[in-house]
């Protein structure tokens, strides 16, 4: 794992490169280089600081210069079956100095060109440097599990993996990207392939960018997309032929990721998910794998026990520390350094500590993000796609009945519930059921149930009301999935939407924040492709998701053991703004920044400052992504 930064501009600033490089030494303490090259009246920038996993000798060092001197390749990432491309071209007459992925790429763009990439199993963003084309080409993996940042603003072109370098080029431009701010404030990240900053994008996942170095202008280019195999007509084997297929691609992808010439481990949580991986790893394995979880002193957001006993079960190598707020507390403050953009998905907290407990003892590390997305796990796919079922009168009473039951009241019936059953979030998933109730479409269903703020009360909070650009987003692509289910559609806008620009920003930068490599097993490309093809109702099956993963767990792992209620990394965020981060969202909700930058009509801001002072908040998420927003403001604008 690594970063790659890189500009195009009038004239040589190697020092301005260097500066870039240094502010993502996280993402690789190991070496760093640089190249620079004069290109009629433009000059190219690359600069890359390593992680060393495969082939840790300097015959790995980049930027990667292929020995015709006419391709020049800067990487972040990883491509798992490496090998077998390298066998190809060893056929084709290709000689290889080192036994790095890096090399096999960058031949393999030299023999098949852009469409090298249709063979990677990966993740990853690279950019290459085509002296034949004079032009660059960058690439972001399928899933968009590693970041890809571009920024152009008359003869400055910049690149990187992440956008606190852009801030050290002067010509940058930080101009706040209002358009996109009621966004955040509802969903609490800001979507691909807009930035918190104007002119400056996401690449989106599976597209590549081609830079053409004389006219100076750029294309993008989709070379893969998950809707073709959802609108493909589906596998029509059995129950167990699909599972047996299903079981197979698994063991191969997980394996493939444990490809590295440095120590691995595994984030095991207990959940379905990570139990799956684990199992599977260690069934093959002719050593204990290395598994490592956090625990709660709160037994609400605690996980760590059924963690526990899945590694014992397993017979792992298991590391467990329980934190306590303070640790937790303690990295509030880096967080808006290390996201580089407002992020309040506060699970990033527990991540980054999860990610210093795994350094301490790997150097890689196996997470099992994209389960809920690919397997048919989330609790809101169950609630919608049983309210889609219900009569229309039982629908109605369900949403009038709904309104007339508090949060606070739904909060402690959920304490009395049977352990097995009891959810936690309670709160939060509520609120979103309320929402989705209301909607007046299946699209506004399903982003209702996404968000975490009503879209009427930003209309009455934000001067530029609700957001209002779905049809810019994927989130507008669900009609295009003309031979999908609901269930499907939900899906596959959640693996384009939220999984990229927050779950995956949230592992990414969480394990880079360490110098720790992440990697993404259940997002390998060939197992949404088949699963894009399977029916949902092999998905989603006796009222129940993860069917097929679960049948293949069960397989390996008691159910006794992993069947229970979803955690994962929640903060409880109500009782922290009530207590020990009570002072510090006054803070942020009367600070000078928010008056300057006029988002919020001030009766809003008054009514939620009383909230704080009573002690008793309506809506914690939002005033969480107030004052994450506030503190990048201070932090990083």
């Amino acid at each position: 794992m690594c970063g790659i930064v890189g500009f195009i501009n009038s004239s040589r600033e190697p020092d301005i490169l260097e500066s870039m490089i240094k502010t993502i030494t996280h993402r690789g303490p190991d070496d760093s280089g640089v190249y620079l090259d004069d290109v009629g009246t433009s000059t190219l920038h690359f600069a890359h600081a390593r992680l060393s996993i495969l082939d840790v000798s300097q015959r790995g060092h980049q930027p990667f210069i292929s020995t015709c001197k006419n391709y020049v390749i800067i990487h972040n990432g990883e491509i798992y079956n490496f090998q077998a491309i390298k066998d190809e071209l060893l056929t084709l007459n290709y000689s290889f100095n080192s036994s790095s992925d890096t090399e096999v790429i960058l031949h393999a763009y030299m023999e098949w060109g852009t469409q090298a990439v249709d063979r990677f199993i990966g993740m990853f963003a690279f950019c290459i440097y085509d002296k034949h084309k004079n032009k660059i080409v960058l690439f972001r993996d399928r899933a968009g599990v590693k970041p890809l940042y571009y920024y152009q603003n008359e003869e400055l072109f910049l690149f990187g993996s992440e956008l606190k370098s852009f801030l050290k080029h002067p010509q940058f431009t930080k101009d706040l990207n209002r358009e996109i701010l009621p966004f955040y404030f509802q969903f609490g990240y800001i979507p691909a392939p807009f930035t918190i900053y104007k002119k400056s994008h996401k690449l989106q996942p599976g597209h590549y960018l081609e830079f053409d170095l004389h006219t100076k202008s750029f294309e993008i280019v989709k070379y893969w997309d998950i809707f073709k195999f959802y609108n493909m007509e589906k596998i029509t084997k059995s129950e167990e032929e699909i599972t047996a297929d299903l079981e197979a691609l698994l063991t191969d992808a997980f394996n493939l990721r444990m490809v590295s010439d440095v120590p691995v481990g595994i984030f095991l949580s207990g959940g379905y998910d990570s139990s799956l991986v684990t199992a599977i790893l260690q069934k093959s394995a002719d050593t204990q794998l290395n598994t490592f979880t956090i625990g709660f002193q709160d037994p609400e957001f605690n996980e760590a026990e059924h963690a526990k006993s899945i590694a014992n079960y397993l017979h792992t190598d298991h590391t467990e520390y329980y934190c306590s707020e303070k640790d937790l507390l303690a990295l509030i403050e880096d967080l808006p350094y290390y996201y580089d953009e407002p992020f309040a998905d506060s699970s990033a907290i527990a991540t980054m500590l999860v990610s210093k407990l795994a350094k301490q003892h790997v150097t890689v590390a196996l997470s099992a993000d994209g389960g809920d997305e690919t397997f048919f796990g989330y609790s809101k796919y169950f609630a919608l796609q049983k309210l889609k079922l219900l009569h229309p009168l039982l629908f109605k009473i369900l949403k009038y009945s709904t309104k007339l039951i508090s949060v606070n009241l739904v909060q402690k019936l959920n304490q009395y519930l049977p352990s097995n059953i009891r959810q936690t979030n309670i709160i939060d998933k509520f609120s979103k059921f309320q929402r989705a109730l209301n909607a007046s479409s299946e699209d506004s269903m399903f982003i209702n149930a996404s968000s975490y703020v009503d879209s009427s009360f930003l209309q009455k909070a934000l001067k530029q009301g609700a957001f209002k650009g779905f049809e810019q987003l994927n989130f507008s692509r669900v009609k295009a999935l003309k031979k999908s289910s609901f269930g499907d559609k939900m899906m596959a806008v959640d693996y384009t939407t939220f999984m990229v620009d927050d779950v995956l920003t949230k592992i990414d930068r969480a394990t880079m924040s360490t110098s720790l490599e992440g990697r993404e097993p259940l997002l390998d490309h060939r197992i949404i492709e088949y699963l894009a093809r399977v029916p949902l109702s092999l998905k989603y099956k006796n009222s129940s998701g993860k069917y097929l993963s679960r049948k293949i767990l069960y397989n390996y792992v008691p159910a006794s053991l992993v069947d229970k209620p979803k955690s994962g990394f929640a903060i409880p965020l109500k009782k922290w703004l009530e207590g020990e981060l009570n002072d510090l969202a006054l803070r942020s909700l009367q600070s000078d920044i928010l008056q300057h930058d006029d988002i919020f009509y001030p009766d809003v801001l008054k009514s939620l400052v009383d909230e704080c002072l009573k002690r008793e908040i309506s809506q914690p998420t939002f005033i969480w992504m107030i004052i994450i927003y506030v503190m990048w403001r201070e932090q990083l604008q």
